[in-house]
C-alpha cells in the first residue's frame, strides 16, 4: 500500500477571467476527491490531498470543471501514470500539465488522453517515503535490490511475482517495522492518514496491498498475530518516545548494513550486550535494524520455489528451524538462546517464526542480513526472558507465562485441550467445580476464557489505560459560534453547501471545523485533539504545544485526582509498579500523538435494509445507500421500487483518522428533470430516507449489525433499519480481538478481581437508584472504568449488560445476584422486544444481530434455565425458609426464570416455549417429592427431633420398627405431622414468595396435593395389609382415620384437583368402621340391659319433676347418640360409604330399641296394678319413639339412605304398635271396675220412669236423671284421669284416654242398650255367628243374664244427655280428646246407633237389614249343595204392586249324612216391609231319600207398592223333612231382588251356605227385634236370620 500525495496548485486558463469559476477533481482507485471553486482565469488552489494506491498499473486522473447555475462544464483533463510519479518526502515545485478534452479508453479503463486545449494546470504529484528515511539511503537500497533481482535464476520480475502469488505475510509491513511505534501504535486509537503503508523507495514496480482480507492467510498465523504484543512487551519498560531524543544516526545504519555480514551483526549484538549507551540508544538501532531486515525481506520473496512453501514448514516439527538458528548463529550467539525451547518460537516471537518460515529452499538464502533478523529476535527475546524473570514466578519457565495457547480462540468457546493449555492440578480443578456449582453455572459459559488468556489481558489493559487516561466522557467539546463564510464554504459533516449571505454555519473557535448548525452535534470528536492534529499538520507548532500542553495538564489532573481507578486496573491485571509506570508513559504520549500514527482498512458490506419510508407516488421507493469514510464516499446499486431492499455490497475504505466517522445514507432514486434541478441547486437531487453514523474508533475485528436509520432534522421521515457487515484491520493491530471481546476481557477480569479476589467468591450488589439503575454492574470506580471504555470504543450498553449477566450466572446461587439477574434480563429483554415504531425489524432479527453472539447467550440461558430448574427443584435446602435473604433469593430466581421465558418468546420468537409457571411448578413437585420420600424414611427421627417434648424419653426404637408397621399405627399419626410441617412452611414461608402466578402457582396448595397424592398411595397400601392382618384394635384405627380426615379437610378438601371429587381416604377405612360398628352393638346391647337393671332396681323413677319418663331411656340414647356422633365426626364425603355406615347403625339402634321394647312389654301386665308404674313405662316407650326420630333427623332425615331410612321408619311403626299395645292392656285393666260402674249406671236407668214425649218442663228432670245414671262412673273417672293427665306424656294419655273411652261406650252399649237374647237357639246362632266377627265380648254377659231388658224412650232421652256429658268430659276442653274423634269413633257409633234403633219400626228395621246386610250368602268357599230356581218380578202398570214368581227346579249335589230316612224339600221365604198381613213363606213337596230331587214348582208372593223391590230378599233353605220334632237345615241361600229388578227375570243355581253372614249392624237389628217378643214378624225374622245348618248324624 502506497501513499501517493497530490498538490493542485494553480491554473491559467484562455478566456475571459469572469467566465471561470472552476474546481478540480482528483480521481483514482473508484476515489474522488474535489478542490473548493475559485473564481478567474488564474485560480489558485494550494489543496493537498492523500491517497492509498494499492495498484500502480492504473493512472491518476486530474479534471477541471467550471461551475454553472445548472450544469457545470469540463474545462480538461490529465491522465498521469502512477509508475512516472516520483518518491520523496520533499514537496516540489510541481510541473505543468495540458488540459486534453477527450479520454483514451482501453478495456473500460482511461489509460490516456488526446485533443489538447490551451489552458494548463500546475500539479506536484510523489509518493512519500516510509519511515523519513534519508534520500540518499533510499537510493541505496533501490540500487542494492535491483542487484539482488538480477542474480535470479528464475529471470521474471518482481512485480510478476507479486501480481501472481499472495504474499506470505499479511501483516509484512507492521510486524517487523520499528519497535518503538510498534509499541505505541498498537495501544493508540490516534492514528495517521500517513501511516505505514509506505513502499520501499523507488519501488514503482509494485505496492502490495497489506491488507488481510485479500490474502489467503492460514488462521494460525492470525492467532498467532495477536500475540505480537507479547513480544512487544519486553521493550515497554525501556520505551521512551525517541522524538524527544536523538535524530537517528546514518552512520548506525550504513555501519551495520553495508558489509551485511553476521560477523558484524553479532559483534553488534555482543556491543548491545555490554555497552554502556543508554536502552534509547541501542533500542534505536534496533529500529534500522529492523528496517534494513523488513526490505531484505522483500526481496526475499522471489525467491520462493514455492510461496506457500512456510505454511507447509510451519506444519512440520520445528526442530529444522531450531537446527537453522544453532548452525548459521551457533558459533557467534550466546548458548543459552541458541536452545530456546520450540513454545518460545510459537508464542512469544512472531518475528522469530516467521523468519524460519523463509528459509523453506534447500540452497542457503542469498542474503545474509536476514541472519541479522535472527539475532534481532533473539535478542528481543533475551530482553524479554529477563523482564519476564523479574515479574513471574521464577519457578516457572518463561515461555509458560503466556501459554502454548496464547492465541485467541473466541472468549465463548469450549477451551480445547489440543492446544496445548496448561492444566490445572485435579484438586484444584475439582474444588473450584464445587465451589462454582455452589455459586452457579459451570459451562464454557461461566468459567471466563479471558482470566487465562494472558496475551489478551495484556493488551486490554493498555487499552483500558489509555481510555481512561484521557476518558471520552470529559472531552473537550467544541466551541462553536455563528460565523460568516466569504466564500463557498462546505459542512464539514454533510458536504453540504453553507447556503446564505451572511451568518451560514457554525465554526468552532478552537479547531475551525465548519458545519451547518443542524450538523453541529454530528460532529462528536474532542476539539483539543483535532486542534492539535490539524495545526501541528498545517505547521503552527506553538499553537500546537499549547494544545498537547493543555492535553497533558488534564491527563495529569486525571491521574492525580483518581489514582483508584489505575490502581485497580494495575491490579486487576497484576501489573508491576514498574510496567505500569512505563504503560501509562507509554499511553499518554499515545494520546498526545492522537491520530498521526493511526491507519485502518475498513470492509463493509451492506447487507440489507427493512421498513424503508415510501417516497415515490406508487407507494415505494428506489433506495440505494452512500457509504462514506472520512472524504471517501461510494454507492450501491438502486434496487428499484423495494421497501425491504437487499444490496449485499462489498466497499474497501482506508482510513487514517480515528476520529473520522462512517456516514450510512439511504436515498430515494428520483431520475427527472425536477431532481436534476434539484441536484444543481442542493447537490442532493434524491430523497433521503434515513442515515446511521458510526464512530471508526468503536470499530474492531468483525461486526454484523443492525442500526436503526436516524432522522438528519426533525422534518425528515424516516423508519427502519440497515444491516451492516463491517470488518475493521487497525494497522498494528490487525490480529488484535474485536473491542467487544477486549471488553469482554476487562469486563471478566474486573469481575472476578471485585468478586473471587476481593470478595471471596461473595457477589458485591451496587447500591444504585432510578432507571438506569441496571446499568451498574460494579462500584463506583469500577464502573467508570467499563463506562468509558465502552464510550471510547462503542461498546453498547446491551453488550455491557449482556456480559455482565454471563458473568453473574457463574455466581447465580449468592445473595443478591438472582434479583439483578432478573432486572438486567428484563432489561435486555425490553431492548430487543420493544422494537420501536419507527423500524420494522424483528426482535429475532435484531437479537441475531447481537454483538454478543445469539448462539453464545442463547447456550447460557438455557444452561442457566436448566441449573435453575435443578435448584428450585432443592428450593428447601438452596432457599431455607429460615433466611429472609434467601427467599428473597428464591422469589427473583423465579423472576429470572420467567424472564429467560419471556426471552424465547418474545426475543427469541420460539412458538411455545415452556410456561415459567409450569416450570416453576414442576420443580416444586419434584422438590415436593423427594421431601416426601425424605420424611417417610426418616420419619422416626425427624420426629424425635422436632416434636419430642421429653428428652428423656427413649426414643431408640429398632430400625424394623422405625418405618410402618402391620403390629402398629405409630407411623402414620408422625408422618401426618411431619407432611403438615412442610405444607404449613410452604402455605406461610414460600407461598408469599412465590407470588408471581397467583392463579397457577400456589407452593402451599401444589404443597398440600403432592404430598397428599404420595400420602394417599402409602396409606391406602397399607391399609390394605392391615385388612388382612387386622392386628391392631378397632379404636386405633378410629383414630387414624380421624386424623387422616383432618388432613384431608384442613389442606386438601378445597384444592381444585380435589374441589366437587369423592375422596378415596374413606374405602381405605370402611372395613375398620365396620368392625368397630360390629363391636359397638354388643358394647350398646350390653349398656341397654345394665341400664335397665339400674333403672328397675330404683323402681323406674322419674329423672326429674318435669321429665316423665326414666333415665335407662337417657341412658340408651345418649349411648347411641355417642356412638353415632363418633360416625359423623368421621365426616365422611363418600356418600355410599356413609350410607352402609347409617345402614349398619340402623341395624344397631332397631336392635337395642325392640329389646328395651320387648322387655317392657313382658313385665307390663305385672306392673299394671301399681298407680303411676305403668304411665312411666308407657312414657319410657313413647320417649324412645321421640328420640328416634331426633336420630333420624340427626341421621339425615329425608336425605337418609332409603335402605337404612325404611329400616328406622320400620322401627317407629313396630315402637306405636308395642305402645298402642301396652295402651290397651292398661286401658283393659279397668275393666272389672267399669264394669261395675256400669252396671250402678244401669240399675239407676231402671228406675228412670216416664214415657217417651218429654214435655218442655220435664227437660231439667231429664238433665237431672241423666247425671245421677252418670255419678258411679264419673266419680271412678275423675280420680284416675287427673292422676293420668299429671303423668303422663301428652301422646301416652291420649292413648290411655282412648282406651278408656272404649271400654266405658263398649260396656255401656253391652250393658245398657244391648239387651242379651233369651231364645236359646237365637242365641247360639247369634253366638256362633258373632263368633267369626269377634264380638264374643258383647255376647257373653248376654249369656249369664236371664232377665230382658228394653229401654223405654224416656230412658233412651236420659241416655243420650248422658253420653253428651262423657263426651264433654272425655274432651276435657281441649286437653284432652279431639272432639272430632269422639264424635266419629266407632264405640260411639255403634252406641248411638243401637240406640237408634230401640225407636224404629220392625218393617224399618227390617229393610234397614235387607239394605245393609249384601252379603249374607256370599263368598261361600264350602258349599253343601246347590238349588236351581226361576224368578219374574212383575211390576203392575196401573197400581205398582209388585209381583214375584217363583220356581223352584230341583236341588242337586246335597252333602247330608243320615241313616233314617232322607226327605229333603225346599222353604222360600220372602222377608221385607209390610209383609205382616201378606203370604210370606212357601215349601215344596219333600221328595225320598233323594240327594238330588226335581222339584218343578211355582209360587207367587205378592208385594206391595210402599217400597221397591231393592227392600226385599229371598231366603231359600233346604231342610230334611222330620216328623213330629223340628226340621234339620241342610243349607241356606239369599237372594237379593235389586240383582233382577233390571231384568225382570233370572234363572241360576244358588250355593247353599251353612248359616247366614252379617255385619255389626245386622247383628244390633237381630238383637233389638229378638226383644220385640210380641210382634210375629219380628220373631219369625230373628228365627229365620238365627238359623243355621244342623249337625248330621255320625259328626
Amino acid at each position: 500500500m502506497s501513499l501517493l500525495c497530490v498538490r493542485v496548485k494553480k491554473a491559467k486558463l484562455q478566456g475571459p477571467p469572469d467566465k471561470f469559476n472552476t474546481y478540480v477533481t482528483l480521481k483514482v482507485q473508484n476515489v474522488k476527491s474535489t478542490t473548493v471553486a475559485v473564481r478567474g482565469d488564474q485560480p489558485c488552489w494550494e489543496q493537498d490531498f492523500m491517497f492509498e494506491i494499492s495498484r500502480l498499473d492504473l493512472g491518476l486522473i486530474v479534471e477541471v470543471w467550471n461551475k454553472g447555475l445548472i450544469w457545470d462544464t469540463l474545462v480538461g483533463t490529465v491522465w498521469i501514470a502512477l509508475k512516472a510519479i516520483r518518491q520523496s518526502d520533499e514537496e516540489g515545485p510541481g510541473e505543468w500539465s495540458t488540459l486534453e478534452a477527450e479520454v483514451v479508453m482501453k478495456r473500460d479503463e482511461i489509460c490516456g488522453t488526446k485533443n489538447p486545449t490551451p489552458h494548463r494546470i500546475l500539479l506536484d504529484t510523489r509518493f512519500e517515503l516510509p519511515f523519513d528515511i534519508p534520500e540518499e539511503e533510499a537510493r541505496y537500497w533501490t540500487r542494492k535490490l535491483e542487484q539482488i533481482n538480477s542474480l535470479g535464476d528464475d529471470e521474471y520480475s518482481f512485480q510478476e511475482e507479486v501480481q501472481k502469488k499472495p504474499l506470505p505475510s499479511a501483516a509484512s509491513q507492521c510486524s517487523f517495522e520499528d519497535a518503538d511505534s510498534a509499541v505505541d501504535d498498537r495501544d493508540s486509537d490516534y492514528r495517521s492518514e500517513t501511516s505505514n503503508s509506505i513502499p520501499p523507495p523507488y519501488h514503482t514496480t509494485a505496492q502490495p496491498n497489506a491488507s488481510v482480507h485479500q490474502f489467503t492467510v492460514p488462521s494460525r498465523l492470525q492467532q498467532q498475530g495477536v500475540l505480537r504484543d507479547s513480544c512487544a512487551d519486553s521493550l515497554q519498560n525501556y520505551d521512551v518516545d525517541y522524538r524527544e531524543h536523538v535524530a537517528i544516526s546514518p552512520a548506525g545504519s550504513s555501519r551495520y548494513g553495508s558489509s551485511c555480514n553476521v560477523s558484524q551483526g553479532s559483534s553488534h549484538l555482543s556491543e548491545l550486550d555490554h555497552s554502556h549507551e543508554s536502552a534509547h540508544g541501542s533500542e534505536q538501532d534496533d529500529e534500522h535494524q529492523e528496517r534494513e531486515s523488513n526490505y531484505s525481506h522483500h526481496s526475499l520473496v522471489s525467491y520462493h520455489k514455492d510461496s506457500q512453501t512456510w505454511l507447509k514448514e510451519q506444519e512440520e516439527p520445528r526442530s529444522k528451524g531450531e537446527e537453522e538458528i544453532s548452525e548459521t548463529e551457533g558459533k557467534h550467539a550466546d548458548h543459552s538462546t541458541a536452545k530456546l525451547p520450540l513454545e518460545l518460537d510459537k508464542s512469544k516471537d512472531v518475528d522469530a517464526a516467521a523468519q524460519v518460515r523463509y528459509h523453506g529452499d534447500n540452497e542457503p538464502p542469498p542474503f545474509s542480513p536476514a541472519r541479522a533478523h535472527w539475532i534481532r529476535a533473539i535478542n528481543k527475546v533475551r530482553m524479554q526472558l529477563q523482564e519476564g524473570q523479574d515479574e513471574a514466578d521464577p519457578s516457572k519457565p518463561p515461555w509458560l507465562k503466556g501459554g502454548p495457547a496464547g492465541g485467541l480462540y473466541g472468549i465463548d468457546s469450549m477451551p480445547d485441550l489440543r492446544k496445548k493449555k496448561p492444566i490445572p492440578l485435579v484438586s484444584d480443578l475439582a474444588m473450584s467445580l464445587v465451589q462454582s456449582r455452589k455459586a452457579g453455572i459451570t459451562s464454557a459459559m461461566a468459567t471466563r476464557t479471558s482470566l487465562k488468556d494472558e496475551e489478551l489481558k495484556s493488551h486490554v489493559y493498555k487499552k483500558t489505560l489509555q481510555a481512561l487516561i484521557y476518558p471520552i466522557s470529559c472531552t473537550t467539546p467544541h466551541n462553536f459560534e455563528v460565523w460568516t463564510a466569504t466564500t463557498p464554504t462546505y459542512c464539514y459533516e454533510c458536504e453540504g453547501l453553507l447556503w446564505g449571505i451572511a451568518r451560514q454555519g457554525m465554526r468552532c473557535a478552537e479547531c475551525g471545523v465548519k458545519c451547518h448548525e443542524k450538523c453541529q452535534d454530528l460532529l462528536n470528536a474532542d476539539c483539543l485533539q483535532r486542534a492539535a492534529e490539524k495545526s501541528s499538520k498545517h505547521g503552527a507548532e506553538d499553537r500546537t504545544q499549547n494544545f498537547i500542553m493543555a492535553m497533558k495538564d488534564r491527563m495529569k489532573i486525571r491521574e492525580r485526582n483518581k489514582p483508584e481507578i489505575f490502581d485497580l486496573i494495575r491490579d486487576v491485571f497484576c501489573e508491576s509498579k514498574l510496567t505500569h509506570a512505563q504503560q501509562m508513559k507509554t499511553v499518554k504520549q499515545s494520546v498526545l500523538d492522537g491520530t498521526s500514527k493511526w491507519s485502518a482498512k475498513i470492509t463493509i458490506t451492506v447487507v440489507c435494509a427493512q421498513g424503508l419510508q415510501a417516497k415515490d407516488k406508487t407507494g415505494s421507493s428506489d433506495p440505494y445507500v452512500t457509504v462514506q469514510v472520512g472524504k471517501t464516499k461510494k454507492r450501491t446499486k438502486t434496487i428499484f421500487g423495494n421497501l425491504n431492499p437487499v444490496w449485499e455490497e462489498k466497499f474497501y475504505f482506508e482510513c487514517h483518522n480515528s476520529s473520522d466517522r462512517i456516514k450510512v445514507r439511504v436515498w430515494d432514486e428520483d431520475d427527472d428533470i425536477k431532481s436534476r434541478v434539484k441536484q444543481r441547486l442542493k447537490r442532493e437531487s434524491d430523497d433521503f430516507l434515513g442515515q446511521t453514523i458510526i464512530e471508526v474508533r468503536t470499530l474492531s475485528g468483525e461486526m454484523d449489525v443492525w442500526y436503526n436509520l436516524e432522522k438528519r432534522t426533525d422534518k425528515s421521515a424516516v423508519s427502519g433499519a440497515i444491516r451492516l457487515q463491517i470488518n475493521v484491520e487497525i494497522k498494528g493491530e490487525e490480529k488484535v480481538a474485536p473491542y467487544h471481546i477486549q471488553y469482554t476481557c476487562l469486563h471478566e477480569n474486573l469481575f472476578h478481581h471485585l468478586t473471587d479476589v476481593q470478595g471471596n467468591g461473595v457477589v458485591k450488589i451496587p447500591d444504585a437508584k432510578g432507571d438506569d439503575a441496571w446499568k451498574v454492574y460494579f462500584d463506583e470506580t469500577a464502573q467508570e472504568i467499563v463506562d468509558e471504555f465502552a464510550m471510547r470504543y462503542g461498546i453498547e450498553s446491551i453488550y455491557q449488560a449482556m456480559t455482565h449477566f454471563a458473568c453473574l450466572s457463574s455466581k447465580y446461587m449468592c445473595p443478591g445476584v438472582p434479583a439483578v439477574m432478573s432486572t438486567l434480563l428484563a432489561n435486555i429483554n425490553a431492548y430487543y422486544a420493544h422494537t420501536t415504531a419507527s423500524t420494522n425489524v424483528s426482535a429475532s432479527d435484531r437479537f441475531a444481530a447481537s454483538n454478543f453472539g445469539k448462539e453464545r447467550f442463547v447456550k447460557l440461558l438455557d444452561q442457566l434455565h436448566n441449573s435453575l430448574r435443578i435448584d428450585l427443584s432443592m428450593y428447601r435446602n438452596n432457599f431455607p425458609a429460615s433466611s429472609r435473604e434467601r427467599l428473597q433469593d428464591l422469589k427473583s430466581t423465579v423472576d429470572l426464570l420467567t424472564s429467560i421465558t419471556f426471552f424465547r418468546m418474545k426475543v427469541q420468537e420460539l412458538q411455545s416455549p415452556p410456561r415459567a409457571s409450569q416450570v416453576v411448578k414442576d420443580c416444586v413437585k419434584a422438590c415436593l417429592n423427594s421431601t416426601y420420600e425424605y420424611i417417610f424414611n426418616n420419619c422416626h427421627e425427624l420426629y424425635s427431633r422436632e416434636y419430642q417434648t421429653d428428652p428423656n424419653k427413649n426414643q431408640d426404637l429398632p430400625p424394623e420398627e422405625q418405618g410402618p408397621s402391620i403390629r402398629n399405627l405409630d407411623f402414620w399419626p408422625k408422618l401426618i405431622t411431619l407432611i403438615v410441617s412442610i405444607i404449613e412452611e410452604d402455605k406461610n414461608s414460600y407461598t408469599p414468595v412465590l407470588n408471581q402466578f397467583p392463579q397457577e402457582l400456589a407452593v402451599g396448595k401444589i404443597s398440600a396435593e403432592v404430598m397428599w397424592s404420595l400420602f394417599a398411595q402409602d396409606m391406602k397400601y397399607a391399609m390394605e395389609e392391615h385388612e388382612k392382618h387386622r392386628l391392631c384394635k378397632s379404636a386405633d384405627y378410629m383414630n387414624l382415620h380421624f386424623k387422616v380426615k383432618w388432613l384431608y379437610n384442613e389442606y386438601v378438601r378445597d384444592l381444585p384437583a380435589f374441589k366437587g371429587k369423592v375422596p378415596e381416604y374413606p374405602a381405605w377405612f370402611e372395613q375398620f368402621v365396620m368392625q368397630w360398628l360390629d363391636e359397638n352393638e354388643d358394647v350398646s346391647l350390653e349398656f341397654l340391659h345394665g341400664a335397665l337393671e339400674r333403672d328397675k332396681k330404683d323402681g323406674f323413677q322419674q329423672t326429674s319433676e318435669h321429665a316423665l319418663f326414666s333415665c335407662s331411656v337417657v341412658d340408651v340414647f345418649t349411648q347411641l347418640n355417642q356412638s353415632f356422633e363418633i360416625i359423623k365426626k368421621l365426616e365422611c364425603p363418600d356418600p355410599v360409604i356413609v350410607a352402609h355406615y347409617n345402614r349398619r347403625f340402623a341395624k344397631t339402634i332397631g336392635k337395642v330399641l325392640m329389646q328395651y321394647a320387648d322387655i317392657l312389654s313382658k313385665s307390663f301386665q305385672s306392673y299394671c296394678s301399681k298407680e303411676k308404674l305403668p304411665c312411666i313405662l308407657m312414657n319410657n316407650i313413647q320417649q324412645l319413639r321421640v328420640q328416634l326420630e331426633k336420630m333420624f333427623e340427626a341421621m339425615g332425615g329425608k336425605e337418609l339412605d332409603v335402605e337404612a331410612s325404611d329400616h328406622l321408619k320400620e322401627l317407629q311403626v313396630k315402637l306405636n304398635n308395642v305402645l298402642d299395645e301396652l295402651s290397651a292392656v292398661f286401658g283393659n285393666s279397668f275393666q272389672t271396675r267399669i264394669d261395675e260402674c256400669v252396671k250402678q249406671m244401669s240399675d239407676i236407668l231402671c228406675q228412670v220412669k216416664g214415657t217417651g214425649n218429654v214435655a218442655a218442663n220435664a227437660r231439667n228432670t231429664v238433665a237431672q236423671d241423666a247425671d245421677n245414671v252418670l255419678r258411679p262412673l264419673m266419680d271412678f273417672l275423675d280420680g284416675n284421669l287427673t292422676l293420668f293427665a299429671t303423668v303422663c306424656e301428652k301422646t301416652v294419655l291420649k292413648r290411655v284416654l282412648k282406651e278408656l273411652w272404649r271400654v266405658v261406650m263398649n260396656t255401656m252399649e253391652k250393658l245398657i242398650v244391648l239387651p242379651p237374647l233369651t231364645d236359646h237357639t237365637g242365641t247360639q246362632l247369634i253366638f256362633s255367628a258373632a263368633k267369626e266377627l269377634g264380638h264374643l265380648s258383647k255376647l257373653k254377659d248376654h249369656m249369664v243374664r236371664e232377665e230382658t231388658r228394653s229401654l223405654t224412650p224416656k230412658q233412651c232421652a236420659v241416655l243420650d244427655l248422658a253420653l253428651d256429658t262423657i263426651k264433654q268430659y272425655f274432651h276435657a276442653g281441649g286437653n284432652g280428646l279431639k272432639k272430632t274423634f269422639l264424635e266419629k269413633s266407632p264405640d260411639l257409633q255403634s252406641l248411638r246407633y243401637a240406640l237408634s234403633l230401640y225407636t224404629q219400626t220392625t218393617d224399618t228395621l227390617i229393610k234397614t237389614f235387607v239394605q245393609t246386610q249384601t252379603a249374607q250368602a256370599s263368598g261361600v268357599d264350602d258349599p253343601v249343595g246347590e238349588v236351581s230356581i226361576q224368578i219374574d218380578l212383575y211390576t203392575h202398570p196401573g197400581t205398582g204392586e209388585h209381583k214375584v214368581t217363583v220356581k223352584v227346579v230341583a236341588a242337586n249335589d246335597l252333602k247330608w249324612q243320615t241313616s233314617g230316612m232322607f226327605r229333603p224339600f225346599v222353604e222360600i221365604t220372602m222377608i221385607g216391609p209390610h209383609q205382616s198381613d201378606k203370604k210370606r213363606k212357601f215349601t215344596t213337596k219333600s221328595k225320598s231319600n233323594n240327594w238330588a230331587p226335581k222339584y218343578n214348582e211355582t209360587f207367587h208372593f205378592i208385594l206391595g207398592n210402599e217400597d221397591g223391590p231393592d227392600a226385599y230378599e229371598l231366603q231359600v233353605c233346604v231342610k230334611d223333612y222330620c216328623f213330629a220334632r223340628e226340621d234339620r237345615v241342610l243349607g241356606i241361600a239369599v237372594m237379593q231382588l235389586r240383582d233382577i229388578a233390571d231384568k225382570g227375570s233370572c234363572a241360576c243355581w244358588c250355593p247353599l251356605g251353612r248359616r247366614i253372614h252379617m255385619d255389626e249392624t245386622g247383628l244390633t237389628v237381630l238383637r233389638i227385634l229378638s226383644q220385640r217378643t210380641n210382634d210375629e214378624v219380628a220373631k219369625e225374622f230373628v228365627k229365620l236370620k238365627s238359623e243355621s245348618r244342623s249337625t248330621e248324624e255320625g259328626t
